[in-house]
C-alpha cells in the first residue's frame, strides 16, 4: 500500500507561482509512474503532468505546457510540481498519484494510489 501526501498548495495571484510536492511512503518509490491531476469545482478531474519510474519520460497536459514542471527525486520519495505563470484557471485541488504500470500516464484510471489533495487558488 503506497501512501501519497501533498504540500505546498496555496494562494497566488495570477503571474505568481507555487511549488507542489508529494511524499511517498513506499520504499520502491522509483519503480513507480507518479502524476499530478486537479479537479475544479464542478469539472471532472483532469491531468496535469506525469513523469515514468525513471524520470526519464515525462508528458504534461496541453494546458500547463511550458508552465509546469514535474521533477522526482527518488532518493527522497518525492515528486514535485513547480507551477510558474499561474493563472485563474489553474485554481482546483491537485492531487499525487502513482502505479507502479500504468498503461497510459495521463489517464486517472490507471492510477491506484491517490493523495488526499491540496487546494490552489489562483487569484485575478
Amino acid at each position: 500500500q503506497v501512501q501519497l501526501v501533498e504540500s505546498g498548495g496555496g494562494l497566488a495571484q495570477a503571474g505568481g507561482s507555487l511549488r507542489l510536492a508529494c511524499a511517498a511512503s513506499e520504499r520502491t518509490f522509483s519503480t513507480y509512474a507518479m502524476a499530478w491531476f486537479r479537479q475544479a469545482p464542478g469539472k471532472e478531474r483532469e491531468f496535469v503532468a506525469a513523469t515514468s519510474w525513471g524520470g526519464r519520460n515525462t508528458v504534461y497536459a496541453d494546458s500547463v505546457k511550458g508552465r509546469f514542471t514535474i521533477s522526482r527525486d527518488n532518493a527522497k520519495n518525492t515528486v514535485n510540481l513547480q507551477m510558474d505563470s499561474l493563472k485563474p484557471d489553474d485554481t482546483a485541488v491537485y492531487y499525487c498519484a502513482a502505479d507502479n504500470s500504468p498503461r497510459t500516464l495521463g489517464s486517472p484510471y490507471e492510477y491506484d494510489y491517490w493523495g488526499q489533495g491540496t487546494q490552489v487558488t489562483v487569484s485575478s
